[in-house]
């Protein structure tokens, strides 16, 4: 397995100067927003984000200003699209830490969360950067849509293999893909190998989301949380897929009955993860994870052989090796 820590040694100096940017970026004068801006920064994950668009700049030249104004907008995009999730979700916990909405309330979150959109907006504009709005914008479209698309099916719960990586593509694929992209646009401007690099991205968030869902999946003692939790928030992921296009007529009835009416009892979950399990559906959406992580590696290695493009299939590999 990559080793992040590894990946990130060798663009440390760069990952301080996004740092800077980003920091100076999110500041406000209003002293309650300045006190949660500063709590986003404390609680910060992996960023792997800002640290494909650095390598993806390395990769097809040279890393400048733009870069990390890149890596910033994309950051700033992620954060604040996970303060809005948490309120969406009802969510009080973020990464082990208190979320915050749950710390300052919903309307608090979500002005926070819009704080941080238009401040992403500014920074493009205000550094005469707006090419990279057009793919940041894309990303953000693409999310909402898969968001309300995930929200539709789960009511229904008719979710088809085909519409559940439709789901995944837009609401997790394309802020990877933006990444590449925005990276991509920092250093060149040959669209051809923008919206290639975009592609690699997209592969690869598929790859990543295919993992999270397996995660779901796990015993509690190897993630650190409880499993089923997917299936408690009624989202069928594709390893439940598969199980249900295995099922004859009366077996799938008997699930979606338990993701619909019993998806509070932990014992039906249980269940319903075992037979998962035994169906081979975690083999499976393995199986397809490993196929789209090495079609983004192939369409990589169309692009320069060199240490940066070395440290992104690196960074790929970690994607669907994680253990959270």
């Amino acid at each position: 397995m990559s080793n992040l820590s590894a990946i990130k040694k060798p663009i440390a100096s760069e990952i301080k100067a996004y740092h800077k940017v980003f920091k100076s970026t999110i500041r406000s004068k209003v002293s309650l927003l300045d006190i949660i801006m500063k709590y986003i920064l404390k609680t910060k994950g992996k960023e792997i984000r800002p640290i494909i668009v650095i390598y993806v700049a390395k990769m097809m030249g040279e890393i400048s200003e733009t870069t990390y104004y890149a890596a910033a907008l994309i950051e700033l995009l992620h954060t604040a699209t996970l303060v809005h999730d948490d309120v969406v979700d009802d969510s009080n916990k973020r990464r082990g830490v208190f979320s915050i909405n749950a710390l300052w309330k919903n309307k608090i979150a979500v002005l926070a969360g819009d704080y941080l959109l238009a401040k992403g907006l500014l920074l493009a504009v205000e550094t005469n950067n707006p090419h990279l709005l057009e793919f940041v914008s894309r990303a953000t479209r693409d999310m909402s849509e898969g968001e309300l698309l995930q929200i539709e099916k789960a009511r229904k719960l008719d979710i088809s293999e085909e519409v559940y990586f439709e789901i995944i593509r837009k609401k997790t694929a394309s802020l990877l893909a933006s990444c590449f992209a925005t990276g991509a646009l920092s250093a060149i401007s040959d669209r051809e190998a923008v919206e290639k690099l975009w592609h690699v991205g997209e592969l690869t968030g598929i790859a990543f989301q295919i993992m999270d869902d397996l995660l779901d999946f796990k015993k509690p003692s190897i993630t650190g949380k409880p499993s089923g939790i997917d299936i408690k928030e009624k989202k069928i992921t594709l390893p439940l897929i598969y199980l249900l296009n295995k099922s004859n007529a009366l077996e799938k009835k008997k699930i979606i009955r338990i993701v619909k009416k019993r998806h509070q009892d932990t014992k039906s979950i249980q269940l319903l993860i075992k037979q998962v399990r035994e169906s081979g559906g975690i083999e499976y959406a393995k199986g397809k994870m490993i196929a789209y992580k090495n079609k983004a590696i192939d369409l990589l290695h169309e692009f320069p052989d060199n240490e940066a493009r070395q440290a992104l299939e690196q960074i790929i590999e970690f994607t669907i090796n994680r253990k959270n």
